[in-house]
């Protein structure tokens, strides 16, 4: 709580807080001092086990996977807000990488989580382009064959590099490609997004809701709350039938 009001003295227009793999009383611990501070996002990272760093034993068994510490997460933040408290935004974080990833995480913890988080998913691309424009200058051995089916120009290589090109002209040439590779990936989740809700028929984020998941297993269920496929809809259903 100090820290908070020292940032915001500083004038920080903004302050959050990123979490890992808590158990429950710890995260509720966040959670409820997050809305004390009245924060304006709390992230919330899960994790199956710890780093590459980490001894074998918890690399593979330690910390609370996601889908378990994220539903722990909205049941907390749904029982706060019953109570007519603050909830700061949240933010959900650990293993996500594709834009079903980001519905299912917005829908899972909705109306609380607005924003997904992603490191190693974009990390990725940013040092594939990097290494791309390497090879392009003939280091390394030049463009591996898997870079090399695709053509050997940076415009022939990222499928976006022509929309840089359209929009900043020619300031596109002096881009590092580790960038233009991660401005590819996020096009390829915004657009896969777009895709999704608007098969879901929800065209804004905040209309994302629990009510677009069904578990596909019973355990899946138990764990958060969302109904089993077989019963997902099932009170709609049987008035269809039954009219």
């Amino acid at each position: 709580m100090r820290e908070v009001d020292r940032l915001r003295k500083l004038g920080a227009k903004r302050v959050t807080l990123k979490t890992g793999a808590y158990p429950m009383r710890e995260l509720a611990m966040a959670i409820r001092w997050s809305s004390d501070a009245k924060i304006d996002l709390l992230s919330i990272d899960g994790a199956p086990g710890g780093t590459g760093m980490s001894p074998w034993r918890m690399m593979s068994e330690w910390g609370i996977p996601s889908i378990y510490l994220h539903s722990m997460a909205y049941d907390l933040c749904l029982r706060l807000a019953r109570k007519g408290a603050w909830v700061p935004d949240i933010a959900f974080a650990g293993g996500f990488s594709s834009e079903d990833h980001i519905f299912k995480a917005l829908a899972l913890g909705a109306p609380f989580c607005k924003a997904v988080c992603m490191g190693r998913a974009l990390m990725i691309p940013g040092m594939v382009g990097k290494n791309i424009g390497r090879w392009l200058k003939g280091e390394d051995g030049g463009l591996p064959s898997t870079v090399s089916k695709y053509g050997t120009k940076k415009e022939e290589i990222f499928v976006c590099y022509n929309q840089l090109k359209e929009k900043y002209g020619k300031e596109a040439d002096s881009f590092p490609l580790g960038a233009v590779g991660l401005y590819s990936a996020a096009e390829k989740l915004r657009v896969g997004l777009q895709q999704l809700m608007a098969g879901s028929r929800k065209f804004r984020t905040h209309l994302i809701t629990r009510n677009d998941l069904a578990a596909l297993t019973e355990d899946a269920s138990k764990v958060t709350g969302i109904p089993y496929i077989m019963n997902a809809y099932r009170e709609d259903a049987l008035k269809i039938i039954d009219a």
